[in-house]
């Protein structure tokens, strides 16, 4: 694929798409949404990324997958029901000619909104007791 443009929203970013990509990535995107409807949407690091206390997870349509990024911890959780997808330390590919495994990425995700949830929750009771 070629080179995009700068990106400001998911809707620019997915719309930028051919619509079979278009139809992948907004599964990929309510799976996620499904998974932690309290994130939020943003466009980081030119990519579609959920945000929740920090970033949740990150996708891509890249020209023969669809990388998800859910850091390196989710990649070690889920290492066992990832392996048949090629993957390093905090990224999975998804390849275009399978199905995506959106019940995996909806767990993914759960988990990944856990972290995130518990680490802000530590972070500001450490910052109360330092008061």
């Amino acid at each position: 694929m070629q080179k995009r443009a700068a990106y400001t929203t998911i809707d620019a970013y997915i719309a930028s798409f051919p619509e079979e990509i278009q139809e992948r990535l907004q599964a990929m995107r309510a799976a996620i949404h499904a998974a932690a409807p309290a994130a939020t949407e943003k466009i980081s690091y030119q990519m579609p990324t959920f945000y929740l206390e920090g970033n949740l997870v990150h996708f891509a349509a890249l020209k023969r997958h669809i990388g998800f990024y859910p850091t390196p911890s989710a990649i070690e959780a889920f290492r066992e029901e990832l392996a048949r997808y090629a993957s390093s330390k905090g990224a999975v590919q998804f390849p275009l000619d399978e199905a995506l495994p959106l019940e995996l990425v909806g767990r993914i995700t759960r988990f990944r909104a856990a972290e995130n949830l518990e680490k802000a929750w530590l972070k500001r009771k450490k910052a109360a007791k330092a008061k």
